[in-house]
């Protein structure tokens, strides 16, 4: 559990350090993701981003797990 946390804690530095860098890429907007606008309504719903992420995520423990 030491090892998950300190790791998770170390991505997210990460992720913070490179943010500019991340907030460019088109995680969010791609094609797939459902976007309901509507006057005084609004709803987003990234699937394809969410399985995106799933997909990296489930890889990157994968690798550290074996």
């Amino acid at each position: 559990m030491q090892k998950f946390l300190l790791i998770t804690g170390l991505l997210l530095i990460a992720a913070a350090l490179l943010w500019p860098f991340l907030a460019k890429l088109p995680l969010g907007r791609l094609p797939g993701d459902i976007i309901i606008d509507k006057p005084g309504f609004k709803v987003y719903i990234p699937v394809t981003t969410m399985i995106l992420v799933s997909i990296v995520l489930s890889v990157i423990l994968w690798i550290f797990r074996r």
